[in-house]
């Protein structure tokens, strides 16, 4: 399997994937993701170069988002000094559920975040979606909090605050990495 970039011919196909994914998290009884997700928004993070697909032959198997950014309210000033990486969006397709892909591009996003100087590969997750929390748990992120208030409309619940960390570093992950080379988060001297 290979990991590539997202290009922005690929927004139909990433939208009809999240709800791929927003469907079968309805059925677990989760509203997670149930607001469709802004084509715009979209083709903004992909034109920004931090949208990855992995691609089994054609098919579109799983997708992420890694970012330097953080989303705004979630983390401390002094959590924002330490440089670190930020998972968003991380989706696997239900035909490739069971087989390990979550785990091994979160390995490639550590690995990633080492190679740009990151200490930390960070994420937030739903606040109600326990199954979710006990995953990353399972893949070595240890929870640091969960920031309920300060949501994005009118600074009411949030929605998505459940957030873990883990240290970034090398890691064999064994997918086929066409991406290019990550910008190092630390300034050279």
């Amino acid at each position: 399997m290979r990991i590539v970039p997202a290009q922005p011919a690929d927004v139909d196909k990433l939208l009809a994937f999240r709800e791929e994914a927003a469907a079968w998290l309805r059925e677990l009884g989760s509203d997670q993701w149930s607001r469709p997700y802004p084509a715009d928004r979209l083709l903004a993070t992909i034109e920004s170069g931090t949208v990855f697909m992995v691609c089994d032959g054609a098919v579109t198997a799983a997708t992420i988002t890694l970012t330097p950014d953080a989303e705004d309210g979630l983390w401390s000033a002094r959590e924002l000094s330490e440089p670190s990486m930020f998972v968003n969006k991380l989706t696997v397709a239900r035909t490739h559920a069971g087989t390990n892909l979550g785990g091994r591009l979160l390995d490639w996003a550590g690995d990633r975040a080492f190679r740009a100087s990151a200490k930390w590969l960070r994420l937030d997750a739903w606040t109600t979606n326990d199954a979710l929390q006990q995953y990353y748990l399972r893949q070595g992120f240890e929870h640091v909090r969960t920031v309920r208030e300060g949501g994005a409309v009118n600074g009411g619940p949030r929605v998505s605050g459940w957030l873990a960390q883990r240290l970034a570093v090398p890691a064999g992950h064994g997918l086929t990495d066409e991406t290019s080379a990550p910008e190092s988060l630390i300034p050279a001297l």
